[in-house]
């Protein structure tokens, strides 16, 4: 179902069962998997590859030119997994070489009106973006993240797996996993308890992350110190793997 009115360059390839609204523009290197809907007035272009059941609902700019004066028209890449929904006035960025030349968003991901994934960002699975979510370049967001209306993230800063953003949030170092995150400058908030409940962790492992985060905020110790801690309590919450995998790599530090 391709609309009369859409133009799709001749190298395009597009798999069956895809519906193709007006005004749709589609680029010479765009590939697009079975079950896909592109909403009217979307462009997808660039080197961007698009995975099955996609929902694009309008007004789109996917595979855009990354907003980076070191660019130089390399055939960077968008890797787009499946199940996911874009909904109005999104853009999302290719890659650039000096990122690893591209961007990738997963499966299961949300993205409300006006979101901006810029180059180079990895984003995970099952992900809600709200409206006007501002991610810089090269920006990693872990699964399950929630992202409050109008967050904006500094280029490098990573967001764990199940963090929860606060409306406005302004994110200039790293998020550990399962915390809330709110202000300008972001601080943390506690565990973010309600996500973790809809997700399944059972009440012990929620106690244990309580626990975790009074001993690394509210104690005073340092993270060498907050680390060892976390080596002994692992044993019993294996949960708290996913903070001593993160803090390492913490290139920007963590809000604290």
């Amino acid at each position: 179902m391709i609309h009369p009115s859409a133009i799709i360059h001749p190298k395009a390839q597009l798999a069956e069962a895809i519906e193709i609204a007006p005004y749709v523009l589609i680029g010479e290197h765009v590939c697009i998997d079975v079950g896909c809907t592109i909403g009217p007035h979307t462009v997808i272009d660039g080197h961007t590859q698009i995975g099955a059941n996609n929902r694009f609902h309008g007004s789109c700019f996917i595979g855009c030119t990354p907003q980076d004066k070191k660019y130089q028209g390399e055939a960077s890449r968008l890797q787009i997994g499946d199940n996911n929904d874009f909904f109005q006035f999104i853009t999302v960025a290719i890659g650039t070489d000096g990122g690893g030349g591209v961007t990738t968003i997963g499966d299961n991901n949300w993205l409300m009106a006006y979101v901006h994934v810029a180059h180079d960002c990895q984003i995970g699975s099952h992900t809600i973006f709200a409206n006007n979510v501002t991610l810089a370049g090269h920006v990693h967001i872990g699964d399950w993240a929630v992202l409050g209306g109008f967050t904006t993230v500094h280029q490098f800063c990573r967001i764990g797996c199940h963090a929860l953003t606060a409306f406005t949030a302004a994110v200039a170092q790293d998020v550990l996993p399962y915390i809330i995150a709110a202000g300008n400058r972001a601080v943390p908030r506690g565990i973010n308890v309600e996500g973790l409940q809809r997700r399944g962790f059972d009440t012990e492992t929620i106690r244990m992350l309580k626990e975790a985060y009074k001993m690394l905020y509210r104690q005073g110790l340092s993270l060498a110190q907050a680390q060892a801690t976390l080596q002994q309590w692992v044993v019993d919450c294996p949960a708290l793997q996913a903070w001593l995998d993160f803090i390492p790599s913490a290139s920007r530090g963590l809000i604290r």
